[in-house]
Protein backbone atom coordinates (compact mmCIF):
# COMPACT_ATOMS: atom_id res chain seq x y z
CA UNK A 1 0.00 0.00 0.00
CA UNK A 2 1.75 2.93 -1.52
CA UNK A 3 2.04 5.98 1.33
CA UNK A 4 -0.09 9.45 0.93
CA UNK A 5 2.54 12.64 1.20
CA UNK A 6 2.17 14.58 4.19
CA UNK A 7 -0.16 17.54 3.96
CA UNK A 8 1.41 20.81 6.02
CA UNK A 9 -0.70 23.61 6.73
CA UNK A 10 0.63 26.82 6.18
CA UNK A 11 -1.10 29.93 7.92
CA UNK A 12 -1.04 33.36 5.08
CA UNK A 13 -1.50 36.39 6.86
CA UNK A 14 -4.86 38.80 6.27
CA UNK A 15 -2.45 41.51 4.92
CA UNK A 16 -1.19 39.58 2.13
CA UNK A 17 -4.65 38.18 1.41
CA UNK A 18 -5.73 42.09 1.13
CA UNK A 19 -3.12 42.95 -0.71
CA UNK A 20 -4.35 40.11 -3.18
CA UNK A 21 -7.65 40.67 -3.63
CA UNK A 22 -6.59 44.25 -4.13
CA UNK A 23 -4.57 43.49 -7.12
CA UNK A 24 -7.12 41.26 -8.51
CA UNK A 25 -9.78 44.11 -8.65
CA UNK A 26 -7.47 46.11 -10.40
CA UNK A 27 -6.87 43.76 -12.70
CA UNK A 28 -10.61 43.31 -13.34
CA UNK A 29 -12.04 46.86 -13.32
CA UNK A 30 -10.04 49.22 -15.27
CA UNK A 31 -12.94 50.81 -17.10
CA UNK A 32 -13.83 51.83 -13.20
CA UNK A 33 -11.14 53.26 -12.78
CA UNK A 34 -10.89 55.66 -15.94
CA UNK A 35 -14.88 56.41 -14.67
CA UNK A 36 -14.24 57.72 -11.64
CA UNK A 37 -10.46 58.78 -11.20
CA UNK A 38 -7.48 56.83 -9.68
CA UNK A 39 -8.05 58.44 -6.23
CA UNK A 40 -11.29 57.53 -5.64
CA UNK A 41 -10.84 54.09 -7.35
CA UNK A 42 -8.13 53.38 -5.30
CA UNK A 43 -9.74 54.30 -1.86
CA UNK A 44 -12.80 52.09 -3.20
CA UNK A 45 -11.06 49.06 -3.88
CA UNK A 46 -9.23 49.15 -0.90
CA UNK A 47 -12.54 49.35 0.99
CA UNK A 48 -14.20 46.37 -0.99
CA UNK A 49 -11.19 44.27 -0.29
CA UNK A 50 -11.62 45.08 3.40
CA UNK A 51 -15.05 44.23 3.23
CA UNK A 52 -14.17 40.85 1.57
CA UNK A 53 -11.36 40.05 3.92
CA UNK A 54 -13.28 40.43 7.16
CA UNK A 55 -14.81 37.03 7.88
CA UNK A 56 -11.52 35.25 7.05
CA UNK A 57 -9.95 34.38 10.34
CA UNK A 58 -6.92 31.72 9.28
CA UNK A 59 -6.22 30.83 5.80
CA UNK A 60 -4.61 27.02 5.37
CA UNK A 61 -2.48 26.65 1.97
CA UNK A 62 -2.26 22.94 1.82
CA UNK A 63 1.57 22.13 0.67
CA UNK A 64 2.41 18.83 0.18
CA UNK A 65 5.94 17.24 2.16
CA UNK A 66 8.23 14.42 0.68
CA UNK A 67 6.44 11.49 1.31
CA UNK A 68 8.17 9.09 4.04
CA UNK A 69 9.79 6.00 3.26
CA UNK A 70 8.90 3.17 2.58
CA UNK A 71 9.84 0.27 5.14
CA UNK A 72 12.65 -2.32 3.90
CA UNK A 73 11.35 -5.21 2.87
CA UNK A 74 12.10 -8.65 4.98
CA UNK A 75 14.95 -10.37 3.26
CA UNK A 76 13.62 -13.84 1.68
CA UNK A 77 15.76 -17.35 2.73
CA UNK A 78 17.89 -18.35 0.46
CA UNK A 79 16.69 -21.03 -2.07
CA UNK A 80 18.70 -22.76 -4.07
CA UNK A 81 18.00 -22.95 -7.93
CA UNK A 82 18.09 -25.98 -9.26
CA UNK A 83 19.37 -26.94 -12.85
CA UNK A 84 16.41 -27.64 -15.53
CA UNK A 85 17.44 -31.16 -16.88
CA UNK A 86 15.54 -31.91 -20.33
CA UNK A 87 14.02 -35.34 -20.10
CA UNK A 88 13.74 -37.93 -23.18
CA UNK A 89 11.43 -40.56 -23.37
CA UNK A 90 12.90 -44.06 -23.57
CA UNK A 91 11.01 -45.98 -26.21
Amino acid sequence: MPNKPVVKNITIDKESILKAVAEQLQIALPILKEQIGEKKFERRIKKVAKILVAGIKKVAVKKSAPAAKKAPLKKKKDVKVLKAVKVTAKK
